[in-house]
């Protein structure tokens, strides 16, 4: 997958006060450190934003 994967992930929230983005996960503080510290690129809250993956598989 190219670019940022946070782009394309349904956790994603935005702050208009700030304008910035945020993960909107409701993480506990170990989670959250295990989350900003893990050296690999896989993010176990992704959730793909597609709405039409589902129906571009089935053809």
């Amino acid at each position: 997958m190219q670019g940022n994967i946070c782009e394309t992930c349904a956790n994603l929230g935005y702050d208009e006060e700030d304008e910035e983005t945020y993960c909107a996960v409701d993480m506990d503080e170990d989670e959250a450190v295990r989350f900003y510290t893990s050296p690999g690129n896989e993010c176990p809250f992704y959730r793909n934003n597609d709405e039409y993956a589902v129906v571009r598989r089935q053809m």
